[in-house]
């Protein structure tokens, strides 16, 4: 089973960007959490990072091509991208969105998600310990038997 875990905006400056809201954790950080928890549920990890929509929708259309599902986390993507929405809508493989911090504590705006009717299911407020929750609930999720 092939996972991507894809990042989007300014998660490349993690560990320096507002450390009060989202940690001091480092992109390669979180990176070495998934692919612990990787080891442990059997599974192997893609990774990539894009300030740029059209760089994110390129990731989901490839990934349909060689991974089994996607973990994404598409920062303030997430609350304007209707492109994003329709990459996941289009694409067969299921797509957990993810954020560090809990949007609904946050502004308004954050507070409605353009992509989670179309996600298997949304994490967060973890913090960094929602990525490896994600790798655990999509790893489960790919070996369940089909209904």
């Amino acid at each position: 089973m092939r996972i991507l875990v894809l990042n989007g905006p300014n998660l490349n400056l993690l560990g320096q960007r507002e450390p009060a809201i989202y940690g001091t954790t480092t992109l390669a950080d979180l990176e070495a959490l998934c692919r612990s928890e990787a080891e442990r549920s059997g599974v192997t990890l893609g990774f990539a990072q894009s300030n740029q929509e059209g760089v994110l929708v390129d990731a989901l259309h490839g990934a349909m091509e060689d991974q089994d599902g996607v973990i994404l986390n598409a920062g303030a993507y997430t609350h304007t991208s209707v492109a994003l929405r329709d990459a996941i809508s289009a694409i067969s493989i299921p797509v957990i969105e993810l954020h560090l911090s809990n949007t609904h504590a946050r502004e308004a705006f954050r507070h409605v998600s353009m992509i989670a009717p179309v996600c298997l299911g949304v994490i967060a407020g973890f913090g960094a310990q929602g990525y490896p929750l994600a790798v655990r609930a999509m790893a489960d999720h790919l070996k369940a038997p089909a209904p």
